[in-house]
């Protein structure tokens, strides 16, 4: 069943350090690129952390210290990666949850604007938990009738992930092929950070999903309590959320001197 596709379509798979999306790094990125027409493009990274790889990360994905050791760091291939996504689509398994926010993460620590906003993104693991909820090695044996060899090597994953959702739209005849279409349906809603710090109401205000403003407007706790944005700043929030909070203290400030 072919992907309805206006412009490329990027579905990456990352392997890391570990999960706290502000502090672990990429170790592993595969990124395979299609094209409206059919085309294919792919490339794999093993990347020095610049930190020790957890033995139990290594038990996950089998990535040593040594084997990352010489290999460029994520900064120095930050620009080549940035323009292989660039003006396409993001696709991935779990990609909302973990490989998108911890992307924006080592590009914005690289200084590259990363703007989830430019990007519509599917998420696999969404469509196939709403659908038969399992694990990727079990999605691919379900959906493709065939074992997951080398599961959690990034390039293993990415591919099977495109064959997944390839499958996905052969058996859901409700689902939609474009790109749009199935961002909608596989889309993490009403959050505006990636992480979840941030929720969106009715409204469309950022609101606060944590602490003891939880439930409250960004907006009005920043013009409340003016230390509470230095201190998120300060705090081990992830870059991104950082990001956003900046955005709202800017709105804000040029809200009020327009005044």
């Amino acid at each position: 069943m072919k992907l309805i596709l206006h412009r490329p379509i990027c579905f990456f798979d990352i392997e890391a350090t570990g999960i706290n999306i502000g502090k672990d790094r990429i170790i592993e990125i595969s990124i395979l690129k299609i094209f409206p027409n059919g085309n294919k493009e792919d490339k794999t990274w093993l990347i020095y952390p610049e930190m020790p790889i957890p033995s139990q990360s290594t038990a996950i994905h089998g990535i040593k210290d040594e084997d990352v050791i010489g290999k460029p760091i994520f900064k120095d291939i930050a620009l080549f990666i940035f323009r292989m996504i660039e003006n396409s689509d993001l696709a991935g398994y779990n990609s909302n949850r973990f490989d998108i926010p911890i992307l924006a993460e080592e590009m914005l620590r690289a200084g590259i604007s990363f703007d989830i906003k430019k990007y519509k993104t599917i998420d696999v693991q969404v469509i196939f938990h709403k659908m038969e909820p399992r694990t990727l090695s079990a999605a691919y044996k379900y959906y493709c009738n065939k074992e997951l060899i080398k599961a959690h090597s990034s390039k293993a994953d990415v591919i099977a992930t495109y064959e997944v959702l390839l499958s996905q739209l052969d058996k859901y005849k409700n689902l939609k092929k474009d790109v749009k279409s199935l961002n909608q349906f596989s889309y993490q809603k009403n959050i505006a950070d990636l992480a979840g710090f941030i929720k969106i109401d009715d409204n469309k205000n950022e609101i606060f999903n944590f602490g003891k403003y939880k439930g409250e407007k960004v907006i009005d706790i920043f013009e409340k309590d003016p230390g509470y944005y230095n201190w998120i700043q300060n705090s081990e929030f992830p870059l991104y959320t950082k990001k956003i909070f900046t955005e709202v203290k800017l709105r804000k400030f040029n809200k009020n001197k327009k005044l």
